[in-house]
């Protein structure tokens, strides 16, 4: 019979270990290649089946000098990866995870059930036709972190597009074999902000370095916060004619919010938005036409947090999926299995970061002349809606695209799947806008299957799909 003495001995021996490779992680490996194999995630607690891609996970740190760290989760495409592109996926926020939301509940493979214990894979993953990489930004959000406790009140957009730009120069001297590979970025909500910024930044940088140091192609960004005067005037219009609010209320938002950032609105705006929230009911903004998650969870309304990226469905319809993803990652060996460092972890894991986003520093009100650079330089640039959205609503992002005053090359129409309307599109001289019919806030977790065609045609640089007659002959 063996001594329990010697198996706590050895259990406390590999606990020590882990904590050594974990905090080695956070550095950056002078063999990238080593420290890539360090990163990899041999086994998910919780995963009853087999997968045929590799995944990595864990730190890249962005600012020595504070010890500001980004924790990434990053998969292999399904199938031939090395024939397909790179894609990052950003969550907004400011303050919510890449990880509890892109990867957990949307695009990524890996999703939760509703234990917050079991995993099973998710059959219209975007690894069927690219690389995913997911990152957890700015510092505070999920499981980033930062040794000078002040970055995470200092955190804004400026800094945000620059650690990011840090993290992606890093993260590919630790997997070589993607330089070069063509890259693309997309994200939702707030990220309407970060996408564009970071894209800036990069094609700013290729240029200063005469080379492009990241093949940076295009980006495409959901229900994406993009010009506070265009997104609040969609909101009240969709708010209104969708009757959610009455006649008096929308008048007022009009008059006292149209001007006002969406970050931080004046006390008269946060009165009318408080009538707003109040004639609106108990509904989920995200995701109009669905029933809200009621079973003791705490789901607010408030428009004040309108740009918070909250999970709504799964499988089958449920509302309660971020509440799922608590439960996950906050598990001691998920995290472990995750390489996160114990050291920099939260006391306890939140999809959304509170003191993030109370405490963003900058956030331009408009970020259409980013636009208005990035289409002269010849990028591919999409934008997408669902079109039940109360939060960052499809008429929010017309009016947005409507101020560029771009030449239309392709009018509006609709686009199909399986012979059943998908959405609309128009296609403009340097962006091509699509719509994703019935889908909320997250247009991936509500209705998957078309968000899988729209990232097809988006990477294949082609139109959305028109409907397909079968002849009878």
């Amino acid at each position: 019979m063996s001594n329990p003495k010697w198996g706590i001995v050895l259990y406390m021996y590999i606990f020590i270990i882990k904590l050594y490779i974990g905090s080695c992680s956070t550095s950056f490996s002078s063999d990238p290649i080593a420290q890539q194999q360090l990163d990899r995630v041999l086994h998910l607690p919780g995963q009853d089946f087999n997968v045929s891609f590799a995944h990595y996970s864990g730190y890249v740190t962005v600012n020595e000098e504070s010890g500001r760290a980004l924790f990434y989760w990053f998969t292999d495409a399904a199938d031939d990866p090395s024939s397909k592109p790179l894609v990052l996926w950003l969550n907004g926020g400011p303050g919510c995870s890449s990880i509890a939301y892109g990867m957990a509940e949307e695009i990524g493979p890996f999703h939760i059930e509703k234990d917050g214990k079991t995993l099973y894979l998710n059959p219209n993953a975007w690894n069927e036709v690219a690389n995913l990489l997911f990152v957890d930004s700015p510092v505070g959000v999920g499981f980033s972190y930062s040794n000078t406790s002040s970055d995470l009140l200092s955190n804004g957009d400026k800094r945000t597009a620059a650690d990011s730009l840090a993290f992606l120069l890093k993260w590919f001297e630790r997997f070589p074999q993607y330089k070069g590979r063509d890259f693309y970025i997309t994200g939702e909500s707030y990220a309407g902000h970060y996408v564009p910024q970071l894209s800036q930044a990069i094609v700013r940088h290729n240029s200063a370095a005469g080379e492009k140091t990241i093949n940076l192609k295009g980006y495409m960004v959901g229900n994406a916060l993009t010009d506070d005067y265009h997104d609040h005037l969609g909101l009240f219009e969709f708010m209104w004619s969708a009757g959610m609010i009455s006649d008096q209320t929308y008048k007022k938002l009009n008059i006292f919010c149209d001007f006002q950032p969406f970050i931080r609105s004046s006390e008269q705006c946060d009165k009318v938005l408080d009538i707003a929230d109040e004639e609106i009911g108990n509904i989920d903004a995200y995701s109009i036409f669905t029933p809200p998650c009621t079973a003791n969870f705490n789901l607010s309304n408030r428009l004040w947090k309108r740009w918070r990226t909250v999970g709504r469905i799964s499988q089958k319809y449920d509302p309660c999926t971020e509440k799922h993803s608590v439960m996950y990652f906050n598990l001691p060996e998920v995290q472990n299995a995750l390489h996160v460092y114990p050291g920099g972890a939260p006391s306890k894991w939140d999809t959304c970061s509170d003191v993030v986003g109370l405490n963003w520093k900058d956030s331009p009100k408009s970020v259409l002349n980013i636009y208005r650079e990035l289409i002269r330089s010849g990028l591919r640039i999409w934008i997408f809606s669902g079109d039940t959205d109360a939060v960052i609503p499809v008429t929010s992002t017309r009016y947005s695209i409507k101020a560029l005053r771009l030449p239309t090359v392709g009018p509006w129409r609709a686009w199909y799947d399986d012979g059943q309307v998908g959405g609309w599109t128009q296609e403009y001289e340097g962006l091509t806008f699509v719509t994703v019919r019935g889908a909320g806030h997250e247009v991936p977790l509500h209705k998957p299957k078309l968000a899988l065609s729209l990232i097809k045609s988006f990477l294949a640089g082609n139109s959305m799909p028109k409907l397909e007659l079968v002849s009878d002959a």
